[in-house]
């Protein structure tokens, strides 16, 4: 079991409803193969660059221990949700 952090950013465009909903999607799919350390929304922030036009993101930022083969199939569920707007899954050394 390794320990990762993971961010992503949800299109807060969406609608209040859709980007909640989306964060419980995925809250929900770390918990089934992963323990979460911690779960912390950060909510609208602004953006450092333009990404799709859009200035502003919803972030959220997670640290769990789970299985090597597990940040692969989490990483492939974020490119299938259109709502996404980026993420990045590290894995946390010591």
């Amino acid at each position: 079991m390794n320990s990762y952090e993971v961010m992503f950013i949800v299109d807060p465009s969406v609608g209040d409803e859709n980007v909640n909903a989306t964060v419980e999607k995925f809250k929900s799919i770390i918990e089934e193969k992963a323990t979460i350390d911690s779960f912390d929304i950060w909510g609208n922030r602004r953006l450092a660059y333009l990404i799709n036009d859009k200035e502003e993101g919803y972030y959220v930022l997670a640290t769990m221990t789970a299985a090597p083969d597990f940040p692969a199939e989490l990483e492939r569920k974020f490119k299938i949700d259109e709502n996404v707007m980026r993420y990045l899954v590290l894995r946390k050394e010591g």
